[in-house]
């Protein structure tokens, strides 16, 4: 694996933190850079990076800027940092090791698409991190990075950070760009989409914490050496998550498309407690559960998709020997019930139906005619939702009944969770 890093390779130095000590590493050197090259320019090599969206949808970062309409101003940035998918915690470990570098990769996205106000929208239970972000906007108007008169350019930028109140749903873009505005968290019908009428009706660019934070090390060693960190269809490095039953949780910056499952699983230490590797969710709760044949897959997300999921939000959770998935699936189903925000009939009344069927099942009191059910109950939901949560409600149920059939078939009847019970024995 290429051991060069793009994101985490200041780790360890003093004072990362403040702005002194991040200027001591070359810190917003990236940003006088750009203001030199312009917007066009910047737009150029964000284009030659192949630079996608680090927040689960995946789609090229420079296309998506170019959605915006031509002079029509004002027009705003919006940084996603709420972060909530179960299993995903890269955002928190950028916003806490490196705040400045995310500060410095939003000023750049504002210059190249000419926004005078930037909205940093962190989930709120990150109040940590929103005090560190607050600290280090706050260090970059007095060094003269934000504000008035940009670096003693004309150009002026207000970055805002606004804390949510901790629903998931507002992970997707319009309905963060809703609770910006102080409306109910809840998705808006789309078209238009936010680059034509996003925050207050005006042209909205949506970003990923992760997906800006690139940005200083693209401007600064061009696109192209960016690219060449990973592969032709999956340029670039990533951050990946790491969690569940592994022996050393915790983020690794790996360039994507040379590194497999397997090699991230060992960064990690292995499967804990001496046991066998059974499943993984690759992007995070929402994702499609992958088995032990697709370890040697590469961290590609052609190939991820070709596998049967997808790399999401980037975060692997690893499942041992011991692992019950009709149990994992009931609980993430549990998740999306809660967070569902009751705006559309097939989500609201589908997890609802989807959790209690699953309850009945892990507690081996459904029968095999309920469980036939569930197909129809997430068919019911795929496809016919407001927004992706209520279909991410069926994705890993679906494909862990598909890739473990025999399992959810011997709950039905069996009166307790037959594979805890197994465990139990062998313990």
């Amino acid at each position: 694996m290429d051991d060069e890093k793009v994101l985490t390779r200041h780790l360890g130095a003093p004072g990362l933190t403040t702005v002194g000590g991040y200027e001591k590493v070359g810190g917003y050197q990236g940003l006088r850079k750009a203001i030199q090259m312009g917007p066009e320019a910047i737009v150029a090599e964000v284009k030659a990076s192949g630079l996608r969206g680090r927040g689960g949808a995946a789609f090229p970062t420079g296309t998506k800027w170019g959605f915006l309409p031509k002079d029509v101003f004002p027009r705003y940035l919006c940084v996603n940092a709420d972060e909530s998918e179960p299993g995903c915690f890269k955002d928190r470990v950028l916003m806490e090791e490196f705040p400045h570098q995310l500060l410095e990769g939003v000023l750049i996205a504002a210059y190249a698409l000419q926004v005078t106000h930037a909205f940093i929208y962190i989930r709120g239970e990150y109040r940590f991190q929103r005090e560190l972000l607050e600290r280090a906007a706050k260090e970059a108007y007095r060094a003269g990075y934000a504000g008035k008169g940009v670096l003693g350019t004309k150009w002026d930028c207000e970055l805002i950070v606004h804390g949510g109140a901790g629903a998931y749903i507002c992970g997707e873009e319009t309905a963060l760009l809703n609770s910006l505005e102080g409306r109910r968290g809840q998705p808006r019908l789309k078209p238009p989409f936010p680059a034509v009428k996003g925050l207050y009706g005006q042209p909205t660019v949506v970003n990923n914490v992760e997906t800006l934070s690139n940005l200083p090390y693209i401007v600064t060693e061009g696109g192209a050496r960016y690219a060449a960190l990973g592969t032709e269809a999956s340029p670039g490095t990533r951050l990946f998550c790491v969690s569940g039953h592994v022996e050393r949780p915790g983020t690794f910056e790996v360039p994507m498309g040379k590194t497999t499952f397997r090699d991230l699983l060992e960064l990690a230490g292995g499967v804990w407690r001496g046991r066998q590797f059974k499943a993984m969710q690759p992007g995070g709760g929402s994702m499609q559960v992958l088995g032990p044949q697709h370890l040697d897959v590469p961290l590609d997300f052609k190939a991820v998709a070709e596998a049967g999921s997808s790399l999401g939000a980037g975060a692997l959770v690893v499942m041992d020997d011991s692992t019950c998935l009709v149990d994992v699936a009931s609980r993430l189903v549990d998740f999306y019930r809660h967070e569902s925000c009751g705006k559309c009939v097939p989500c609201r009344e589908g997890t609802y139906f989807e959790s209690e069927l699953m309850h009945r099942l892990e507690a081996g009191i459904a029968s095999r005619a309920e469980l036939a059910e569930l197909s129809d109950i997430c068919a019911n939901m795929e496809g016919r939702c407001f927004c992706p949560l209520g279909d991410t409600a069926t994705w890993f149920v679906m494909s862990a009944l598909r890739m473990f059939p025999e399992e959810f078939e011997s709950h039905c009847g069996a009166g307790r969770c037959p594979v805890r019970a197994g465990s139990e024995v062998a313990a």
